[in-house]
């Protein structure tokens, strides 16, 4: 009896391809080159066939529309699209772009989120350290958006909205880590609304609760220059910084970093949001 095999997925497919990929990257630098040369020589082949075919199905009403047909077959996509046939929607050109992106941007503590491709208008939304005014986070908006203009240039701007409320800090809770005590029980979102700022006390521990276009952060009410308190001071939401109202200290009013004296910091406390309220815990 014969036995026929089973047509690989494209799951099994791609995997076959990353782990042939893996080996030859662990080649010598004159081997990987050779093998590279021989990878590409063979898609340049590839190409050019099924350039001719798709040339010929195109020509005839009848091939036009199994061609269509074919490019619903997710394995055919996948082909066509890895020899640049098929043009992508431009949302998952952006997407795909941002995926290249993001390693760098989370090994500097930021992310890219991708919320909608409106004709030739990428809009985003920016977490962590790409808020902020910080020389580091400017660098890192301005890579996203070149990034994108330079690589796909139907789009002609990108534009960056505003964060829903929420912490600015990764807590615990997060990533699954649930820990009750020492939280303190804040105001409502709605009581701290962008650009302003809020004490909150707990026995001898004050927290400075600061909401910086809708990213919300809590430090120690206390200055790192001579400790004292910070709440009189001057928030700026246009340059994203909090100037002490003692001896003109300046820090990023999310990040804490000072930007008078690049060695003092301010104190962060953990903050959530549950249910529109705000949490923090603080410490002695």
């Amino acid at each position: 009896m014969t036995v026929t095999a089973r047509p690989e997925t494209l799951e099994t497919l791609a995997e076959r391809v990353d782990r042939a990929m893996a080996e030859v990257r662990a080649l010598d630098e004159g081997a990987r080159n050779r093998a590279v040369a021989l990878k590409q020589a063979v898609e340049a082949f590839h190409k050019a066939g099924l350039t001719t075919i798709i040339q010929r199905l195109k020509a005839d009403p009848r091939g036009k529309e199994l061609l269509f047909e074919l490019v619903d077959d997710p394995l055919v996509y996948a082909l066509f699209a890895m020899h640049g046939l098929v043009r992508l929607d431009l949302a998952t050109r952006v997407a795909r772009v941002l995926e290249q992106v993001r390693p760098f941007m989370q090994s500097h503590g930021g992310d890219v989120e991708l919320v909608e491709v409106r004709e030739a208008t990428v809009f985003v939304r920016l977490h962590g350290a790409c808020n902020g005014c910080s020389m580091s986070a400017v660098t890192l908006r301005e890579g996203v958006e070149e990034a994108i203009l330079s690589q796909i240039p139907e789009i002609r701007q990108v534009e960056v909205l505003p964060n829903e409320p929420g912490p600015a800090l990764i807590l615990p809770e997060a990533i699954g880590v649930r820990a009750e005590t020492g939280w303190t029980r804040g105001p409502r979102v709605e009581d701290v609304p962008p650009g302003t700022m809020v004490a909150l006390r707990a026995g001898p521990v004050e927290a400075l609760i600061v909401n910086l276009d809708n990213r919300l952060s809590a430090f120690r009410n206390a200055c790192a220059h001579q400790g004292l308190p910070l709440d009189g001071g001057l928030l700026d939401p246009a340059t994203g910084t909090l100037t002490c109202p003692w001896h003109g200290f300046c820090f990023d009013a999310e990040s804490g970093e000072c930007l008078t004296a690049p060695q003092a910091q301010l104190e962060p406390f953990p903050l959530r949001v549950e249910e529109g309220v705000i949490w923090v815990r603080l410490a002695e």
